[in-house]
């Protein structure tokens, strides 16, 4: 089977049109009361590897339903006015299509570009719980 558009075509297409911030820029603004991380590994990549303090865990498949507030599934993290939305996953790479499908639907948010890979080595705090 011969794909007409690959993944890495794809988030190399996204990455085009969305905002990106760099670790050390998401580490230093931490402390900024109206920025929300939003992390959306699978929970057990949460509990292995550690997670953003404060962060909020929205799985990668109700995204789209948990902004959405005509959904029944939405969320009110994501209805706060002001805030300032930072989405990751491990690499990049789902956060980035994340990201651009919630531009296509009008929600204005960032990603981390390199993930939370390189979070720790760059002096990123992780919290570690076997909730997750």
């Amino acid at each position: 089977m011969t794909l007409t558009t690959t993944a890495a075509e794809m988030v190399a297409a996204a990455r085009a049109r969305i905002d990106e911030v760099e670790t050390k820029d998401l580490i230093a603004q931490l402390d900024d009361p109206d920025l929300v991380v939003v992390d959306i590994r699978d929970i057990r990549e949460r509990q292995r590897t550690g997670f953003i303090p404060g962060s909020v865990h929205a799985p990668r498949g109700m995204i789209e339903f948990w902004i959405d507030p005509d959904s029944p599934y939405h969320k009110a993290v994501f209805a706060q006015e002001g805030k300032r939305y930072v989405f990751h996953c491990a690499s990049g790479w789902r956060s980035a299509l994340t990201v651009a499908t919630l531009q296509d639907m009008g929600f204005p948010a960032a990603h981390l570009r390199e993930g939370f890979s390189t979070w720790a080595d760059q002096g990123g705090p992780v919290e570690q719980s076997d909730k997750g």
